[in-house]
């Protein structure tokens, strides 16, 4: 069976720590969705590593890490990941398999990605400019390249044919970049990933449901950044959610078990886009502050504000999330009064639905006040350590969701996650 571990919000939930977590107990780490703008975090013998493209299993000897077909692949930011884990003493070789369906970001990709947001102004999406949007509208245009297509000896001649037909929509948009330092990179990143195994990805991981392997399907971004059910238009260009795994990996839904959702104890953002519970004042400063809130990728300050369970209830129906797993409690440590939001005022109605379009209503946020619990909580291991206003916290999270939180990360090291009983 296959479980599913993805954010529930606008992404940087902390999934990284938590994938790394549970690896131990899987065999095959996946990898279904997203690009290099997905920043996941560990801390791998009490040093940062940030992961972009490779499954968060990799540190761990036993485990198989595989990039699925619905990710979008840039070859220059896998060979630097690949010295980055190597650094560590880690043999990448051994355990990596990449999908040969798997879509490979060109340099000329992130030159269009950057065209594009430029021509945008004042309504720019916010977009990292790794080339993700383009390489996926190629994907979607059957116009793109593929990692299998590097084995087939007329790929210069569709990498050349790829490239112009790029061209031409940038001189459209009077947009010009020197790409020449990029495409070296990129053809000696190519000439890297050909000693990878490169695996018929669909019948890879099937083969390996059908010995009993456990597999965990690990999503980047968040749920509310999905191309279909996310804050249109700014979301990011693949399907984040748990339906994504069907897709992104070539396995049946009835192969799905757990869709482990992670969340964290308040909301964060990055980029432009509704955010219906930010705060602009002291509280947003101070949750910014405490809990470092810049992006992995890019190091942009993150928006910060308290909980939406609209937003959350949303992607648990939408997920079918069966376990939640709360991270980065201990930000809330200092804060003397904590509020939740459970409703919008939506066009003065008061509602606990997303609305389809939410750039297009005014949304005011009902926020249900709870007392703080003052306790420094980052060395508690157990949940009988866990104060007892902490607990009104989390158990009011369970019943308005109707799932409960099984486990809460109250620090950033793999052992500060607490079960909770």
């Amino acid at each position: 069976m296959v479980d599913v571990l993805l954010g529930l919000q606008w992404g940087d939930e902390g999934k990284g720590k938590i994938v790394d977590y549970f690896a131990p107990n899987y065999d095959v780490i996946a990898r279904f969705q997203g690009g290099p703008n997905a920043g996941h975090t560990l801390y791998v013998n009490e040093k940062k590593v940030v992961l972009h493209q490779i499954p968060s299993g990799i540190f761990h000897e036993n485990t198989v890490n595989l990039i699925g077909n619905g990710v979008v692949l840039d070859p220059v930011t896998l060979k630097r990941e690949c010295e980055t884990v190597k650094a560590f003493g880690i043999d990448y070789r051994k355990n990596l398999f990449i999908s040969e369906r798997t879509h490979l970001i060109l340099p000329t990709h992130r030159a269009l990605d950057k065209a594009s947001e430029l021509s945008k102004g004042n309504d720019k999406i916010g977009s990292t400019l790794k080339g993700i949007g383009p390489a996926y509208m190629d994907k979607t245009g059957r116009n793109g390249l593929r990692v299998g297509d590097l084995l087939d000896k007329s790929f210069t001649t569709q990498y050349i044919r790829l490239r112009l037909k790029h061209q031409k929509m940038l001189d459209s948009l009077n947009f010009h970049e020197d790409i020449t330092a990029w495409e070296e990179e990129f053809f000696e990143a190519l000439e890297f990933m050909k000693e990878f195994k490169i695996v018929n990805g669909e019948y890879f991981i099937n083969e390996k449901i059908s010995q009993g392997k456990k597999v965990l399907a690990e999503g980047a971004q968040g749920s509310m950044l999905d191309v279909d059910f996310g804050t249109f238009p700014f979301v990011t260009s693949s399907n984040t959610i748990s339906a994504g795994v069907c897709t992104g990996l070539g396995v049946a839904p009835q192969k799905i078990k757990d869709v482990i959702g992670v969340t964290k104890a308040y909301c964060t953002r990055v980029g432009s886009g509704p955010f219906p519970t930010e705060l602009h004042d002291e509280t947003g400063e101070e949750l910014r502050r405490i809990g470092n809130e810049f992006g992995a990728t890019t190091g942009r300050p993150r928006r910060c504000g308290w909980i939406d369970l609209v937003a959350l209830n949303f992607a648990c129906m939408i997920n079918g999330v069966t376990k939640l797993v709360m991270t980065k409690a201990d930000v809330l440590d200092a804060f003397d009064e904590l509020k939740v939001c459970t409703s919008y005022m939506v066009n003065g109605k008061s509602s606990k639905e997303i609305p389809f379009q939410m750039t297009r209503v005014s949304i005011t946020p009902e926020l249900k006040s709870f007392k703080g619990w003052k306790t420094a909580t980052d060395k508690f291991r157990t949940s009988g350590e866990l104060p007892g206003t902490m607990k009104e916290y989390v158990s009011f999270i369970n019943s308005y969701l109707g799932v409960n939180i099984n486990y809460i990360s109250n620090g950033p090291g793999r052992e500060q996650l607490i079960e909770i009983q």
